[in-house]
């Protein structure tokens, strides 16, 4: 079974993170990342990085991922 602790350490590994929390159930998880890499970008264009990040997993192993992408900016207005 995919662990929460798996699918942060695939995300960490792809994509520089300031800030990542990940939890879940095994096949369905919720993401709040906070990277510079997302300055500039579209919510589509964030979660398209981090879809990257998690490769081939995304659609097989982890069967659905809600995530709240932020700049550092935006997260220190929080």
């Amino acid at each position: 079974m995919v662990t929460p602790e798996y699918v942060r350490d695939l995300i960490a590994q792809g994509l520089a993170c300031e800030h990542l929390e990940v939890q879940g159930d095994g096949a369905h998880f919720e993401a709040v990342i906070v990277s510079t890499a997302f300055e500039g970008k579209s919510r589509v264009g964030r979660h398209q990085l981090v879809n990257k990040a998690l490769g081939a997993q995304m659609g097989n192993e982890i069967h659905a991922l809600s995530m709240q992408t932020f700049t550092p900016e935006d997260w220190a207005k929080r």
